[in-house]
């Protein structure tokens, strides 16, 4: 059986969009040729999300969702046309990503959004943590937590908490619903009240 690397999968889904487990399974059904892989991609249809990146996104929704009145988040996601606006899958979308704010709690939309004093700052604690060892292996294990930062911190890099495998980004459900709906779908802006705290949000 062919070995696929990480590294595999992270590049075909840059190269297509697709999330990472269809990524995954298109390499393994094509014995780790890259090339293959993107071509079973494009016949099921997910690797079309990358292509619509482009494409102007001015319609969509803004969505709310309150929890138990005490958690309160707005969400705005963008699609190209009023007509797959108002369909259910779309509507499912905003409102599935609405409830995940406020169930994970992002501070920020993307890693691009991240602050550099606020990137600057975790990388000087990390490593703070790890001083003594080789510089090389200092950085490695420094980018290893920026990953976890994004991950904790950026709602497109956060695990979409309805995914029962615990496996599939938001950026990974939107791909989907991209090439479900085959138009170009953004998360625009979001923002999260809790009951006595201050607002976190992001917009673009």
């Amino acid at each position: 059986m062919t070995t696929i690397s990480a590294e595999s999968v992270k590049n075909l889904r840059e190269k297509t969009g697709a999330g990472m487990m269809e990524c995954k399974k298109a390499l393994v059904e094509s014995n780790g040729d890259f090339e293959k892989a993107v071509d079973l991609l494009r016949q099921k249809g997910l690797a079309s999300a990358l292509k619509k990146a482009g494409r102007t996104a001015s319609e969509g929704l803004i969505d709310a969702y309150i929890h138990m009145g005490k958690i309160g988040t707005m969400v705005e996601i963008n699609c190209e046309t009023d007509f797959v606006a108002r369909t259910g899958d779309f509507r499912e979308l905003v409102k599935d990503i609405a409830m995940h704010i406020a169930a994970a709690n992002p501070l920020y939309l993307s890693r691009a959004d991240v602050p550099h004093d606020v990137l600057e700052r975790e990388k000087d604690i990390y490593r703070a943590q790890v001083s003594g060892k080789p510089a090389n292996i200092v950085e490695k294990i420094v980018e290893g937590k920026l990953e976890k930062f994004y991950t904790d911190t950026c709602l497109l890099d956060q695990i979409f908490i309805k995914d029962p495998d615990q496996k599939k980004k938001v950026q990974d459900v939107v791909n989907e619903k991209v090439a479900k709906l085959g138009e170009n779908i953004i998360v625009r802006r979001f923002a999260r009240f809790q009951l006595g705290e201050v607002a976190a949000g992001s917009a673009a």
